[in-house]
């Protein structure tokens, strides 16, 4: 058992990162402590960087072939964290991005002006890769009850029309945080089996979770026939920007219809650096996300037990996935607009604006605890110096 050093400092300042560089370009503010995009301030695996490197010291970055060791890493990841073996290395396809593989789908399984429904408050890029395509977006919010989020199956039955032709479902979903149950899966399954309307389930956020994740792979094989699978190791390995994704499609049909569009935009190529980081992070990579997990863990109830005894006006529902977490400022007697200048420029802090995850984010601020719990505890003084 290794001793991982989740705790040290890492100055990303100057280092050309959107999280810290990109305050400037963004907010207007250089100095402010960010904890707004979804990125780790904990150091990449040593051992990731120690295979990158092998690669480096190879004195030359020619054109890469795809080895079968990438999509057996998969295979064997899949198997070991989450059960699952029912797919094979004839199923995956490789993209430079999540985002970019979503697009993909959206132009593949869809034509121009028909329906795509996603769950707000969700991950925005899911708004805009929507109406970039020139598709219909079809809005169904999920259900808030005391910061816990369900699925609306009423709403989105009522919604659905023949024009409806994907649901993009954000599993686990971010910003809320819910690992959805298998229960609640099958239902949407369901409907959208009933009414033939293919699932893109973007599954990036799958191995940061607190109790046991059900991927739609679990369900039974009808299902997966309207289904696509989206992931990457980026979130879970702080590997983000090598832009490296791979897609899981067991019906031949749509992964024909797929590929095209992919060999089309030239989206399927992954870079050498990136195409090493997914055989490195998914063979060796178990024991330091057990660590990771933890911290997390540590950190997510360090703010719940700070919040409590310091500052009853900032609530949240402890989150079963990510590092993210959805912080409710309902209770400040303000508006949003001015909660938000004051965290920026009162507090210090960089959150994102609940906005715009949707409508529904109103009142809402996103925090990104994967932080050294040092900088955490400086973080949060600044937030109840200035909402208490």
């Amino acid at each position: 058992m290794k001793n991982y050093n989740f705790d040290e400092y890492i100055n990303r300042k100057n280092s050309d990162c959107v999280k810290y560089d990109g305050l400037k370009k963004y907010f207007n503010v250089e100095n402010a402590r960010p904890m707004w995009v979804a990125d780790m301030d904990f150091q990449t695996p040593k051992f990731i960087l120690e295979d990158l490197k092998k690669v480096f010291d190879k004195k030359i970055l020619g054109y890469p072939i795809v080895s079968n060791k990438v999509h057996d890493s998969i295979i064997s990841w899949y198997k070991k964290r989450h059960n699952l073996s029912n797919f094979t290395e004839n199923d995956i396809l490789l993209t430079s991005g999540v985002v970019t593989a979503l697009s993909a789908c959206i132009e593949a399984f869809s034509n121009e002006n028909d329906e795509v429904i996603i769950q707000t408050p969700v991950y925005f890029p899911f708004f805009s890769v929507v109406k970039d395509n020139n598709r219909k977006l079809i809005l169904n919010p999920l259900k808030n009850s005391d910061d816990y989020y369900t699925m609306d199956f009423k709403d989105l039955e009522n919604k659905i029309t023949s024009k409806t032709k994907l649901l993009i479902l954000c599993s686990p979903h971010n910003p809320v945080g819910r690992v959805w149950s298998k229960e609640e899966l099958l239902k949407l399954a369901k409907i959208c089996y009933e009414n033939n309307i293919t699932i893109i389930s973007d599954e990036i956020h799958s191995d940061l979770v607190f109790k046991k994740f059900t991927s739609f792979l679990h369900l039974e094989d009808k299902y997966l026939n309207n289904l696509v699978i989206l992931n990457s190791p980026s979130k879970t390995f702080n590997l983000a920007g090598l832009n490296s994704s791979y897609i899981i499609c067991k019906n031949s049909t749509l992964k024909k219809r797929l590929n095209s569009v992919i060999n089309k935009h030239h989206i399927g190529s992954v870079n050498i650096f990136g195409l090493e980081s997914i055989i490195s992070a998914y063979n060796k990579g178990e024991e330091w996300l057990e660590f990771l997990l933890q911290y997390l863990k540590d950190n997510i109830n360090y703010v719940d037990d700070f919040l409590k005894e310091n500052n009853n006006s900032i609530t949240f529902n402890k989150p079963e996935a990510t590092y993210l977490l959805w912080l409710n400022f309902s209770k400040i007697k303000d508006s949003h607009k001015n909660i938000f200048d004051r965290l920026l420029h009162n507090a210090n802090l960089v959150l994102n604006d609940g906005s715009t995850f949707g409508k529904e984010g109103k009142y809402y601020f996103r925090l990104n605890i994967a932080l050294s719990k040092n900088e955490l505890i400086k973080s949060l003084s600044y937030l109840n110096n200035e909402f208490n």
